[in-house]
C-alpha cells in the first residue's frame, strides 16, 4: 500500500508532461511554420479542446467507473504519447498539427481525472492530502516542458516532444503495474448516459462544481501567458535578459508546492476553507496585476508572478476534495470527469478572450479580467456551508 501514492503522483507527472509540450517550443514551431504571436493561444487551446472532448466521452460513457481505472490510465498514456509526436512530423501542416494537440488533450481526458479517481479510490480518508500531492505532481508536470526547453542548451527542441512522449509512456506502464483498483471502488456496469449529472441535484456539489469553475477561468489562463508575459518584460527592456522558459518553469511549477501544502492545511481546516482562501488571494493578483505588470523592475515582476503562481493552483486539489467526496460513490469517476470537462471548456473562453484584448489593452491590463472567474468562485463557495 505504501507503493501506491507515490506511484500515482509519478504517473500523472510523467504523463501530464505532455500538457504543455507544445506551449515549450511554440516560438519554434511559428517559426517553421511562418505563424503570427498568438500561435500559443492555438496550441494551448487546440489540447483544451481535445480533452473537453475527451472528457465528454469518458463521463458520458462512464468509462473510469466501468473499466479498471489503471488500464483506463495506462492506455491513455500510451495513445497520447503517441499523438503528442506530431509535434515532430516533417511537414505536417499547421491543420495536422492542430489536431494532433487536440487528440492529445482528448486521451489526456483518460490521465489526470482517472488519477483523481484512483486516488479516491484508495485514500477514502485523507483525501485533501492525497490530492494535494497528486495535483502537484500535474503542475509540476505541465511546467517540465518549459524545463526541457531551458536546460537543453545545444540540443534540438525537438527533444522536448520526445522527452514527454517517454515519460508518458513510462507513467502508463507503472500505473498499469504497480496499481491495482482501489478497495473504495464501486464499479458500474453499463454506460448511463445521464448518471454523472446526479451530484449536481446536490447543493454541496454544485457550490464545489462552480468554485472549481471560477478556479479554472483564471488559472491556465496565467498559465499559457506566463511566457508571454516575460517575453513581453524583455521586449520593454531590451537589456534585463530575463531567463523566459526558466523563469515559466519556476513560477508554474512552484504551484506544486502550494498544492501539497494545501493538501496539509485542509487537514486542520478542512477543504472548503482553503480553497476560499487560496481562491480569494488569487483574485486579489488579478486585480493587482494591473499595478505590477507595468514595473520596470524584473525582480518585482518574478516575485509577484512567483506568488500568484502558488495561490492560482494551490485550490485546485480542494476543490477536487470537495467534488469527490460529494459525487454519488457509483459515479464518482464520471462526476470528476464532467466537472473537469465543463471547467476546461471555459479554459478556452478565458485564452481565448485574453487572447483578443491583447490587442487591445496595454500589456499591463491584459491579465485583469481574469479577477472574474475567482470572484464568482467565492460567491457560489458563500451560498452553501461546506463542512468536510
Amino acid at each position: 500500500m505504501s507503493r501506491i501514492l507515490p506511484t500515482i503522483v509519478g504517473a500523472q507527472f510523467c504523463c501530464t508532461s505532455l500538457w504543455f509540450a507544445g506551449n515549450a517550443v511554440a516560438p519554434n514551431m511559428a517559426a517553421r511554420l511562418h505563424q503570427g504571436p498568438g500561435f500559443v493561444a492555438a496550441l494551448t487551446s487546440a489540447v483544451q479542446l481535445g480533452f473537453i472532448a475527451g472528457t465528454l466521452a469518458f463521463a458520458l460513457l462512464a468509462v473510469a467507473d466501468r473499466f479498471s481505472p489503471s488500464r483506463v490510465f495506462a492506455l491513455s498514456a500510451a495513445l497520447a504519447a503517441f499523438c503528442n509526436l506530431g509535434l515532430v512530423l516533417p511537414g505536417l501542416p499547421v491543420a495536422g498539427l492542430l489536431g494532433c494537440r487536440v487528440l492529445t488533450g482528448f486521451f489526456l481526458a483518460g490521465i489526470y481525472p482517472v488519477g483523481m479517481k484512483i486516488a479516491a479510490d484508495h485514500y477514502e480518508a485523507g483525501l485533501g492530502r492525497s490530492l494535494g500531492w497528486l495535483v502537484g505532481a500535474l503542475v509540476m508536470g505541465t511546467a517540465f516542458p518549459h524545463l526541457l526547453k531551458s536546460v537543453g542548451g545545444p540540443l534540438p527542441w525537438q527533444t522536448v516532444a520526445w522527452a514527454t512522449s517517454g515519460l508518458a509512456l513510462l507513467g502508463g506502464a507503472a500505473m498499469l503495474v504497480l496499481v491495482p483498483d482501489g478497495p473504495y471502488r464501486r464499479a458500474g456496469t453499463r454506460p448511463a448516459l445521464t448518471a454523472f449529472l446526479a451530484g449536481f441535484r446536490q447543493p454541496a456539489f454544485r457550490a464545489a462544481a462552480f468554485g472549481y469553475f471560477g478556479h479554472m477561468w483564471e488559472l491556465y489562463t496565467f498559465w499559457a501567458f506566463v511566457p508571454v508575459v516575460l517575453a513581453a518584460f524583455n521586449a520593454r527592456h531590451p537589456g534585463a535578459g530575463v531567463p523566459v522558459p526558466l523563469l515559466s518553469f519556476g513560477i508554474i511549477g512552484g504551484g506544486s508546492l502550494a498544492c501539497v501544502g494545501a493538501g496539509l492545511l485542509a487537514r486542520r481546516l478542512g477543504p472548503a476553507w482553503v480553497a476560499g482562501g487560496a481562491l480569494g488571494l488569487s483574485c486579489c493578483c488579478c486585480l493587482a496585476s494591473g499595478l505590477v505588470l507595468g514595473t520596470s523592475s524584473g525582480a518585482m515582476l518574478g516575485a509577484f508572478l512567483g506568488f500568484w503562481g502558488l495561490v492560482v493552483v494551490a485550490d485546485s486539489p480542494m476543490f477536487s476534495t470537495l467534488v469527490a467526496r460529494h459525487a454519488p460513490a457509483t459515479t464518482r469517476g464520471a462526476a470528476l470527469t464532467i466537472v473537469n470537462c465543463l471547467g476546461f471548456a471555459l479554459t478556452i473562453g478565458s485564452i481565448q478572450l485574453t487572447n483578443r484584448l491583447a490587442l487591445l489593452l496595454p500589456p499591463q491590463l491584459l491579465l485583469l479580467p481574469l479577477a472574474i472567474g475567482p470572484a464568482l468562485g467565492l460567491w457560489a463557495l458563500g451560498r452553501q456551508e461546506m463542512e468536510v
